[in-house]
């Protein structure tokens, strides 16, 4: 069974998370919190970054290798990083997002109809941005997008878990979401 060294309150856990319920994939939660958990962090990542998936013993850094090393391993029924241009899409849009609101105009998610690995590195990252600045009206399908990761099973789950944690949030979490 699969491991994931991860914090439920970073975003680029939250990021894995999200791919992890969106497969149903089984995994054992190794969170930081626990004293275990981060010794066996220190051990697996040279540089202490997480979060870490461990497969057998092999220990798999960043999120979206993450991401990628599951859609070959373990693929569900959701393929997070599509074939062919699509694919490439997914992948540039995991990283770019300061023109999003364009691009959402016509479509149901990042890369298009479906949810992808896009959506997973987009869903923590515009929640905790809207909180730090919250996202101007007249980026009207950037908000509209947000509620549908909001509302979107995998993530609502993830930051359901990530809730505890809120005092982390720098600025203050807002009463909110």
């Amino acid at each position: 069974m699969y491991q994931l060294c991860s914090h439920p309150f970073s975003s680029y856990s939250q990021k894995v998370l999200i791919a992890l319920y969106e497969n149903a994939t089984p995994f054992e939660y190794r969170n930081l919190e626990d004293p275990t958990a981060k010794a066996e962090l220190a051990r697996l990542s040279p540089l202490g970054r997480f979060p870490v998936l461990v497969d057998d013993g092999r220990a798999i850094l960043e999120s979206t290798t993450i991401i990628e090393y599951l859609q070959l391993h373990a693929p569900g029924p959701v393929q997070l990083i599509p074939d062919g241009a699509a694919g490439i899409e997914a992948r540039m849009l995991d990283r770019i997002y300061p023109w999003l609101d364009a691009r959402l105009r016509d479509r149901t998610w990042a890369a298009g109809d479906d949810f992808t690995l896009a959506d997973c590195a987009a869903a923590p990252s515009l929640f905790h941005a809207d909180w730090a600045h919250p996202i101007p009206a007249q980026f009207a399908g950037l908000s509209a997008y947000r509620a549908r990761l909001l509302a979107r099973p995998s993530f609502a789950r993830a930051v359901e878990e990530a809730r505890p944690y809120r005092a982390y949030f720098p600025l203050g979490a807002p009463d909110r979401d």
